[in-house]
């Protein structure tokens, strides 16, 4: 039988997957297979076999910790909490005592147990109509293979790399196997399995890995040794190309390598239009150690430092002092540039395992300002730091999820206690706007807050009713919709009419498709990932208000969201 991509007589050079990451890769193919063979064996002595599980469990429980320690510089916060993830179904109750109560009853080794109970829960989670719950089923599997390297003895999750460069092939890889890969010699990698928002493919864009995804079982054509060259910007990849092939492939490579090089032309200057104004850029982060190579892009500050790295990874609420040196680091290290840093904002998808909630729906549950309201104590302690720290510092403080004037009124009365409490001076306080609540109000928000911070991600999903989360519903999460951009210039307008400051720190800042709109709004700040400074000035610089504000205005007179991308793409390439 002829699989998609082979002929007869042998295989047809060319293939498609999914786009995962950027960039163009050729080296030798090498498969990297988990071959995890047991036999199930019948025990005698139960304790020993649940003792030698738990051994297990602690050394994969260390692995991924270290790895994600080595990693917090590099992923953003975000995407450290794929490893957060995976630590805690490695301390699941329910998926322990379920392995303990087997064990008793079967007395078969520890292997066969948690192979049999992980699948279990993977057919459950991936029989249901949802993304997010398919994701999880990927989490249990990606846990149970480390499980078993670790109950075998085969090592860690690395793999051996030969002294050549390579493009990996393998029907998946785990986010630990991703994070491992040795960029020196491994050029790109091919999946089976995956898509766009699959964990390897969020880890290979941030680790600017090329790669493609879901390429199906075309992929056991390509042998170990072959030659493969990879696009990562559309996914095609060539096995064994002929001249022709190579000789186009490396002109695309090459033309690649020469955008990089004009970018990092833009690293020591400022972000300046074509028409000469100055616009402000500043990055998102969520550890103080994320600083030096986010200031290594050339920024003009911080538009968001997110605190609850601070929260998680322990057992208890961190100190005030604690929380004061976490924050003076930042600030000391900014060195009077700007610094947003937002009080705590768990709930919704980020939950810590001292702390449980459990709601139908999260996100439009007890989470944020909300909690910090009612638990004053814990958000007084924060306060407190926040304050402390001020003094080293151009800081600045943001409060989530607002949206009411009363929660403004008695968070600013808390603010002004603390203050005195610990003789500081005083310190811009506001608010994200991220609920559409908030955004109606912002004329009378503007009264008692120092400024605003477009948090473009919730505002998105709040507005078209729609889980960012949930796949099904991903074509509504785009924040380029045009009732998202109206609200978004209602937004800025009205602020601006009451002379308040507006930034941005969601995705959408760093978009190469809003940000001729955003500056057109007038938009006082974009906040994004590092990666993305250097781009975002070299669109700039080839953008003139007069032809923004022409599209702008195409774009709010557009009904759908087809329409906004069509006029976007048009102005983009006629600019």
């Amino acid at each position: 039988m002829c699989l998609p991509f082979c002929v007869p007589g042998g295989i047809q050079n060319h293939g498609k997957a999914i786009a995962a990451s950027k960039g163009y890769s050729i080296g030798k193919a090498r498969w990297i297979r988990d071959e995890m063979n047991y036999s199930v064996i019948g025990i005698e002595n139960v304790d020993l076999e649940w003792q030698r599980f738990q051994k297990a469990i602690e050394s994969a429980k260390e692995e991924l910790s270290l790895l994600k320690q080595k990693m917090e510089t590099k992923l953003t916060d975000s995407e450290l909490q794929i490893f957060n993830a995976h630590l805690f179904l490695l301390e699941d109750c329910a998926i322990l005592d379920e392995v303990k109560e087997k064990l008793l009853e079967e007395k078969v080794n520890a292997e066969a147990i948690i192979d049999s109970v992980m699948d279990n829960y993977s057919a459950v989670l991936d029989a249901m109509d949802d993304e997010y719950m398919k994701q999880r089923a990927s989490d249990l599997q990606d846990v149970k293979k480390l499980i078993l390297k670790k109950l075998l003895r085969t090592g860690s999750v690395h793999h051996e790399i030969p002294d050549e460069p390579v493009i990996l092939i393998a029907e998946d890889l785990t986010p630990s196997q991703t994070v491992s890969i040795s960029t020196d010699v491994v050029t790109g990698f091919l999946t089976m399995i995956g898509g766009q928002s699959s964990h390897s493919a969020v880890l290979a864009r941030s680790l600017q890995i090329p790669a493609a995804v879901g390429g199906g079982s075309k992929l056991l054509e390509i042998q170990d040794g072959d030659e493969v060259m990879l696009d990562g910007a559309t996914g095609e990849f060539w096995v064994n190309p002929n001249d022709t092939e190579r000789s186009l492939f490396m002109e695309k490579k090459r033309k690649y390598q020469l955008e990089l090089q004009e970018l990092e032309a833009f690293r020591e200057k400022p972000a300046i239009t074509k028409d000469g104004t100055r616009v402000e850029l500043a990055c998102n982060i969520g550890h103080p150690k994320h600083v030096d190579p986010v200031l290594a892009a050339g920024i003009d500050g911080i538009g968001l430092f997110r605190t609850e790295f601070l929260f998680m990874d322990r057992d208890d609420f961190p100190t005030e002092e604690e929380q004061f040196l976490a924050y003076k680091e930042v600030l000391e290290k900014m060195q009077g540039k700007p610094v947003i840093i937002r009080t705590l904002d768990i709930g919704g998808d980020k939950s810590l395992p001292y702390f449980p909630i459990e709601e139908m729906n999260p996100f439009l549950g007890y989470r944020a300002i909300r909690i910090c309201l009612d638990i004053p104590e814990l958000f007084k302690t924060q306060l407190r730091a926040l304050y402390r720290a001020s003094l080293f510092g151009k800081l600045k403080i943001m409060l989530p999820m607002i949206s009411t004037v009363e929660e403004v009124l008695q968070t600013r009365a808390m603010t002004d206690e603390v203050r005195e409490e610990v003789n500081a001076g005083p310190v811009p306080v506001g608010i994200m706007v991220e609920t559409p609540s908030a955004a109606i109000m912002i004329d009378h928000l503007a009264d008692y807050v120092d400024f605003f911070s477009i948090g473009s991600n919730d505002l998105t999903q709040y507005t078209m009713a729609a889980d960012r989360m949930n796949e099904k519903v991903s074509y509504l999460s785009d924040p380029l919709h045009p009732s998202v951009l109206r609200i978004i210039h209602t937004i800025i307008q009205a602020a601006h009419e009451k002379g308040k400051w507006v930034g941005m720190c969601g995705e959408m800042a760093g978009d190469e498709r809003a940000i001729p709109i955003l500056y057109a709004m007038g938009l006082d700040e974009f906040s994004m990932s590092a990666g993305q400074v250097l781009p975002a000035k070299k669109q700039l610089s080839n953008l003139t208000k007069q032809d923004s504000l022409l599209l702008l205005d195409e774009v709010l007179k557009a009904r759908t969201w087809e329409e906004v991308l069509q006029k976007i793409e048009y102005a983009l390439k006629n600019r």
